[in-house]
C-alpha cells in the first residue's frame, strides 16, 4: 500500500508514525523542529489521514506498509518514532527488520497486549450524523455526549473534512477500526529482540504503563532507555519542548 506522507528537512531520514485516530497532521509543529537536523517523513498509516482505506487492519500489515515505504523511498536505516499505535507498529518493525533502522523511539506504549478501551470513542464518532452535519460545532456537540474532554474531541474531529460538494466525510476508516479494534490492542506479533539504540518516552500520568512494564521492555529491547515526562498519554502534544529535547538528546548521541 502506498502511504500518504509529508517530507521536510535534510539529513538522516526520520519517520514519524501517529497513533490510533490520528494522522500526520498531529506532528506538523514537531516536524519543523526535527527538520532542522533530519529529513523528516510524516506518514499516514493505512485507514488514517490521506492514506488508502482497506478492510484489513493489523500490525503485520502496517509493518509491511512501512517496509514498502522505506524501500520505495530508498531510505537507508531511518530513525523511526511512533506514538501509541504507531509505536506498536515501530516496535514490531524493529523486531522483524532489525537491520533496516538505526534508532527507535517509542512514545507511551509498551510491547504488550491492551484490553479494548476505545469503545466509547468509536461509539461517539458513529453517533455523529455526517449526512446532515452542517458544521464542526454541531459535530462537537453530538460527540460531547460520548467524549467529555474538549481537547480529545478537538483531536478526534480533525478526522472530519469537507468534500468537493461541501458535505462532511471521515478521513479515518471507522468500519475497519470497528472490525479490528481488538487487533490494535494486540501484543507483539514477532519473536525476537531489537538490540539497537532505543528510547521509550512515557507520560507520568498515562494509564498505558503499569508496574513491571520496564522489565517487559528490557526483555525485547535490551538497550532501551526510558524517559518520563509529566504528561498523560499525549506526551508530544502536552510537553512538546521537553519531548523534542529528549528526542534530540538521544538522537544526537549517535
Amino acid at each position: 500500500m502506498k502511504l500518504h506522507y509529508r517530507k521536510s528537512g535534510a539529513g538522516r531520514p526520520l519517520i514519524i508514525l501517529h497513533g490510533l485516530l490520528g494522522s500526520s497532521d498531529n506532528w506538523f509543529s514537531l516536524a519543523k523542529v526535527f527538520a532542522e537536523s533530519f529529513e523528516v517523513y510524516l506518514v499516514d498509516q493505512r485507514n488514517h489521514g490521506q492514506s488508502p482505506h482497506s478492510k484489513d487492519f493489523n500490525y503485520p500489515l502496517m509493518v509491511d506498509d512501512l517496509h514498502e515505504f522505506i524501500q520505495e523511498h530508498n531510505l537507508h536505516q531511518p530513525i523511526i518514532i511512533g506514538h501509541s499505535m504507531g509505536g506498536k507498529t515501530a516496535m514490531n518493525f524493529a523486531v522483524k527488520y532489525p537491520d533496516l533502522l538505526s534508532q527507535l523511539i517509542v512514545v507511551d506504549i509498551v510491547p504488550k497486549a491492551y484490553p479494548v478501551h476505545h469503545d466509547h470513542i468509536l461509539d461517539g464518532l458513529h453517533a455523529i450524523d455526517i449526512t446532515t452535519l452542517t458544521s464542526r460545532t454541531e459535530a462537537d456537540t453530538q460527540l460531547s455526549t460520548h467524549v467529555t474532554e474538549p481537547d480529545v474531541r478537538q483531536f478526534l474531529l480533525k478526522n472530519l473534512y469537507r468534500t468537493s460538494d461541501s458535505k462532511f466525510a471521515w478521513r479515518v476508516n471507522l468500519t475497519a477500526l470497528d472490525a479490528h479494534i481488538e487487533e490494535i490492542g494486540a501484543g507483539m506479533q514477532y519473536e525476537g529482540t531489537y538490540t539497537g539504540p532505543t528510547l521509550f518516552i512515557k507520560g507520568a500520568r498515562s494509564n498505558y504503563y503499569a508496574d513491571g512494564d520496564e522489565q517487559t521492555i528490557k526483555a525485547l529491547f535490551p538497550k532501551a532507555e526510558i524517559v518520563t515526562l509529566n504528561t498523560g498519554h499525549w506526551v508530544q502534544a502536552e510537553k512538546p519542548v521537553e519531548f523534542s529535547a529528549a528526542v534530540l538528546e538521544f538522537l544526537n548521541r549517535a
